[in-house]
């Protein structure tokens, strides 16, 4: 079993919150806008991290990370890609890779919108965490938890951090 803190579109904000609910996690993942890389170097210290690169990152961060990034963890086959849009209208940058070799588990950001779906045609789990940074127009910060057991995935839980908008 592997345990996961998911986050995406931080925009360079830094919450001591990461920290408390990575503590029981065994790998963060990052769907991108991280910002700066002051945050995926933090994140880094506290555990595995896994990131790609969002449509705000400057040169440093992509290279650093890539822009698509498939892997395997567990038995679950994942494919992160910052914009990439969800079940039924997936973004045409990815839809194809999506469609050709449908992964287990798809996680994007971007919209800002914390989104868990099933896309019943391909098979496979669509995960949008929302933002966890305070740029944007989201009312509430969010990240998400869960495990992968296997190829199974459990234990879902959407953690809200309050307030989006940095006043």
């Amino acid at each position: 079993m592997t345990r996961i803190l998911l986050l995406s579109d931080t925009h360079s904000y830094w919450d001591d919150r990461y920290a408390k609910y990575a503590a029981e996690c065994d790998e963060i993942w990052h769907v991108g806008d991280i910002g700066t890389p002051e945050v995926t170097d933090k994140l880094a210290a506290l555990k595995p991290l896994r990131a790609v690169y969002g449509n705000i990152d400057g040169a440093d961060l992509r290279r650093q990370f890539p822009e698509v990034l498939r892997f395997r963890c567990e038995d679950a086959e994942v494919v992160m890609k910052h914009i990439g849009g969800y079940p039924g209208k997936y973004d045409r940058s990815i839809a194809a890779e999506l469609f050709r070799n449908p992964p287990h588990l798809f996680i994007s950001g971007h919209s800002h919108i914390l989104k868990v779906m099933r896309d019943a045609t391909l098979g496979l789990l669509h995960i949008n965490p929302g933002a966890a940074g305070c740029h944007g127009w989201q009312r509430v910060r969010t990240l998400i938890r869960f495990t992968i057991d296997g190829s199974d995935f459990r234990d879902l839980e959407v953690i809200e951090l309050g307030n989006g908008v940095k006043g």
